[in-house]
């Protein structure tokens, strides 16, 4: 039995609004995934196209 073409789906406004929202709070991709029913890797790639950072890395302050 052949395999079924993943059909893709169109990122709405309010898809890339939810992206941008999780990844601000520093959602991991995995989980940001899970939300909007998509894969890790198109959301990953979505984030790279739009500029959006998905490091979920808390920034350590510097000793002075």
């Amino acid at each position: 039995m052949a395999k079924k073409a993943a059909k893709r789906r169109e990122w709405l406004k309010e898809d890339l609004q939810q992206l941008k929202a999780l990844a601000r709070d520093k959602t991991p991709a995995r989980v940001i995934g899970r939300k909007l029913g998509r894969s890790e890797g198109a959301i990953r790639q979505k984030g790279w196209a739009e500029g959006i950072s998905l490091n979920t890395r808390a920034r350590r302050k510097r000793a002075k």
